[in-house]
């Protein structure tokens, strides 16, 4: 690139806009095979947010199958589900799925309108419908139907029910066949077996989260189409199995942690005990990290940290991987005849819709294809560190230093950094290209992602090292990074920043107010007073979350008020940025404005920014540029640097 120029970091000049990262915002989910073709589900960030559903044609082309406003996405438990489902029937492709706006099922041949097949709810949005499988022989989508029956977050009852294909549901509710006695408070899809005789799937209840523990059920198929005799095969409270699918000899396969590490068994025995990962945390009803094929061998997505796509024979034990630039791979897979379908992305990559053809070993990108939105020489270069947090603790993170082809910085200076605390907490960061990553990167500003404790892909032990310790393990293992950075002289000391989305937003807030390691801080969609984040203030799925990540609210109150950001407000003295959507029901903006109250008229420098239309996670263009571009003049303000380009000044109140 010739000689590198000296310009301050932070006012590197950079072809990655804020318009360019939201464009590329979010990646495709829920494969799926219909017939021989393959479909995805993908966002439109300049359709309001949309998720089209788009095919991948026997001749190759890729097209979209519903035109907007048509948005296939469930609200199943608010983080949602697979939400759609196809089938060929009369040599035509048949799908069913969900659409956003009214939560309705709706199915549709292609040439055709949608056309409803549930009824309209007497609450909006009351009925809501995930993980749904047709059943042509019996006319029927077998589905989790999510019913309201109250006014409350908590109102809700799940059971595993059966949609008539044929629309009769549609005027008559009582048509919607309830498969088995509401007996668990949260339920994911069943599966049927090769002989349609018993159905499989997964149980857990108040206040477990699916990570902590789920039973696996099965139950025999009545002659009604009813399902009797269920008994739990495996799980508990001490053991999470993630997913179960039948093998086409009519065995059950499972993944289950009873071991420390999600490791996958058929009919109870493990078939690959190693010390990693074959699953990950079920945010999401319907997620899949293995699918079984044919001939008995059972593609999967396994590895300590990232998660790379595998084909693992059951007789040997032995995975053998799949070549490419793919680093990580997404919890949705599904299998055809000799052929994997996965969501493959790398550092260098953005995620696409991957197939593997088991018979060659062969992969190729065949949708959502990445491409460069900018000369790749402005990406991120990380690595994939391993830190030393108290008490010798191990602490993971990937580390995006400033990287530009044609800037330096001055002799002297050190970069500033920003760490970003993942949301979650129960979960992870994937070492793939992010261009909101990128668009600080570029600029000359570090990032380091932080895998705290209690994040997956690290075996049980890790995670529950945020059991009762949420607001001090993750606060601890950020601070742990930054120093180091700062103390090796990798970043600033005095220009420290940190950011998160919802928990990450109060693991951001909680170490503004707990430490004195950061210069500023972004804080998104965050938890911030644990005594109102509960059952009635949040959402039925995580409103028992706290007994495991605090401990129980009775046993443990003060450690409610002495853990929130909220409560020690005094000590919030670092500029800071808070961005939330009007419309979350799993973070409600009173989050927010309780904190607000708590710091008026103490001259506290800060911004509020909220966005109409905008849930848990912003998806639409428009927020995501000004949410950006708010986070970069921030960081421009506070640590002293010009952007190149220019982005619109925040005005910090106090």
């Amino acid at each position: 690139m010739g000689d590198h120029m000296e310009q301050p970091y932070g006012s590197w000049p950079s072809p990655v806009d804020a318009a360019l990262a939201a464009a590329h915002d979010g990646q495709p989910e829920w494969v799926g095979f219909v017939g021989d073709e393959v479909w995805w589900t993908e966002p439109r960030p300049a359709e309001g947010g949309r998720r089209a559903l788009v095919r991948r044609t026997a001749e190759g082309a890729e097209e979209p199958v519903l035109p907007a406003p048509w948005n296939v996405r469930t609200r199943v438990i608010e983080y949602g589900g697979r939400p759609w489902t196809g089938a060929v029937r009369d040599g035509a492709p048949l799908v069913v799925f969900t659409h956003f706006a009214d939560q309705r099922l709706y199915r549709y041949e292609p040439g055709g309108e949608p056309r409803p097949l549930t009824p309209l709810p007497p609450v909006a949005g009351g009925l809501r419908w995930a993980e749904p499988r047709v059943d042509l022989a019996r006319g029927e989508v077998w589905c989790v139907l999510e019913e309201f029956t109250g006014d409350g977050p908590d109102d809700v009852r799940r059971v595993l029910a059966a949609v008539p294909l044929d629309g009769s549901a549609v005027g008559d509710r009582a048509a919607v066949r309830e498969l088995v006695p509401e007996r668990h408070r949260f339920v994911t899809g069943p599966r049927l077996s090769p002989d349609g005789r018993r159905a499989a799937w997964l149980a857990w209840d108040h206040p477990r989260m699916p990570w902590d523990g789920t039973e696996l059920l099965v139950g025999e198929v009545g002659d009604d189409g009813t399902l009797h005799t269920v008994r739990t095969v495996a799980g508990g409270p001490e053991e999470s199995v993630a997913q179960v699918e039948w093998a086409a000899d009519g065995a059950l396969l499972y993944v289950g942690d009873r071991d420390g590490w999600w490791n996958l068994y058929r009919d109870g025995t493990p078939l690959c005990p190693r010390e990693e990962e074959f699953a990950g945390p079920l945010w999401k009803l319907g997620l899949n990290w293995f699918a079984p094929l044919d001939n008995g061998l059972i593609a999967v997505v396994h590895g300590r940290g990232a998660a790379v796509l595998g084909i693992l024979d059951p007789e040997s034990g032995e995975v053998v991987d799949a070549a490419g630039p793919w680093t990580e791979f997404g919890s949705t897979l599904a299998a055809h005849g000799e052929r994997v379908v996965a969501v493959g992305a790398g550092p260098r990559t953005g995620p696409e819709v991957v197939e593997l053809d088991t018979r060659t070993g062969r992969a190729r990108p065949i949708g959502a294809r990445h491409r460069d939105a900018v000369d790749p020489a402005y990406y991120p270069e990380p690595e994939t560190r391993v830190f030393t947090g108290p008490g010798g603790r191990e602490v993971h993170a990937h580390i995006h230093p400033p990287h530009h082809p044609g800037r330096t910085a001055p002799d002297g200076e050190l970069p500033p950094y920003v760490i970003r605390a993942h949301g979650g907490p129960t979960g992870r960061v994937p070492c793939v290209l992010d261009l909101e990553i990128a668009y600080f990167t570029s600029r000359g500003i570090g990032v380091a992602e932080v895998d705290y404790g209690g994040s997956t892909g690290y075996g049980r032990a890790y995670r529950e090292r945020l059991r009762e310790q949420w607001g001090v393990v993750d606060v601890e293992d950020c601070a742990a990074v930054a120093l180091a950075l700062a103390e090796e002289g990798t970043a600033d000391r005095g220009r420290l920043a940190i950011r998160g989305g919802s928990a990450g937003g109060w693991t951001s807030a909680a170490s503004l107010t707990g430490t004195d390691v950061y210069a500023c801080g972004t804080i998104s969609y965050p938890v911030l007073d644990l005594a109102t984040w509960g059952p009635g203030e949040t959402h039925d799925f995580e409103s028992h979350y706290l007994e495991s990540l605090i401990g129980p609210l009775a046993e443990v109150p003060e450690r409610y008020a002495e853990r929130s950001p909220t409560t020690h407000a005094d000590r919030l003295t670092a500029p800071f940025l808070l961005l939330q959507g009007l419309d979350d029901v799993i973070c409600p903006p009173a989050q927010c404005e309780r904190l607000l109250a708590a710091i008026a008229g103490r001259g506290v420098p800060h911004a509020y920014l909220t966005f109409e239309g905008e849930g848990h996670g912003f998806r639409r263009a428009d927020t995501m540029v000004r949410a950006l571009e708010a986070e970069l003049a921030l960081y421009a303000r506070v640590f002293g640097f010009d952007p190149t380009p220019a982005v619109p000044k925040l005005e910090l109140g106090t």
